[in-house]
C-alpha cells in the first residue's frame, strides 16, 4: 500500500484550467505548476499512463498551455461532477489500466481533488502530491490534505513519488528526471 512502481501506477491530473488558474495565488501557482510539469514529463519518460480531466470546459476553459502539450496520448475526460469517478467512462478506463495505485495532482484540493480521492480510495491506493495540488486559499488546501490523509490517502511530494518510481540511480530515466529536480 505504501509503495509504488512504474508497472502498477497511473498519474491523474485534475482540472488545471485557464479560468480556474486565474483565481489562484500567482506565486503559489508558479511553484505548483513547475511540479505538475515535472510529474507529467516524468510519466512520459517512465512510459506510465496518464489520465486528465477538465471540469465544465464551457465555463472554466481548457487545460493550461503549459501542461497541455505533455498530455498527448493521455486519457481525457470532460466532467461536470466534482469527483472524476462520477463520469460514466472514467472508472472503466482507469480499471482497464490494471493499476493498483493512482498519483493525484491538480485543482482544487478541497473540491474535485478531495472528492475524487475519496471515491478512488474504495478501489486503489491513492497518493496525493501536496506540492502539486492547489486551492484558492491555504486554509482550504490544508483542510483538503488533512481530510484525504484521514481517509487513507498517502500525502506525498513530487520528489518522493519520483524517486520511489525510479528505484535506482545510474539509469537514463534517473538522469533525465533528477536533472528536472535541481
Amino acid at each position: 500500500m505504501f509503495t509504488i512502481n512504474v508497472n502498477n501506477t497511473a498519474f491523474l491530473l485534475i482540472d488545471v484550467q485557464e479560468k480556474l488558474v486565474k483565481a489562484m495565488d500567482e506565486k503559489v501557482y508558479g511553484k505548483k505548476l513547475k511540479n505538475m510539469e515535472i510529474l507529467l514529463k516524468s510519466a512520459k519518460i517512465l512510459n506510465m499512463p496518464v489520465l486528465f480531466t477538465e471540469q465544465y470546459v464551457k465555463g472554466l476553459g481548457r487545460t493550461v498551455n503549459e501542461l497541455s502539450h505533455y498530455l498527448e496520448g493521455a486519457l481525457y475526460f470532460e466532467k461536470i461532477t466534482f469527483s472524476c469517478c462520477g463520469e460514466d467512462t472514467f472508472m472503466d478506463k482507469l480499471n482497464s489500466l490494471n493499476v493498483e495505485n493512482v498519483i493525484v495532482f491538480g485543482m482544487e484540493t478541497h473540491v474535485c481533488v478531495l472528492q475524487t480521492v475519496l471515491d478512488l480510495l474504495n478501489y486503489y491506493n491513492v497518493f496525493v502530491v501536496k506540492d502539486a495540488v492547489q486551492s484558492r486559499s491555504k486554509e482550504n488546501w490544508l483542510a483538503g490534505l488533512d481530510y484525504m490523509s484521514d481517509a487513507g490517502a498517502i500525502i506525498t511530494t513530487t520528489e518522493i513519488v519520483l524517486f520511489m518510481l525510479l528505484k535506482k540511480a545510474k539509469t537514463d530515466e534517473f538522469k533525465a528526471i533528477s536533472s528536472m529536480l535541481k
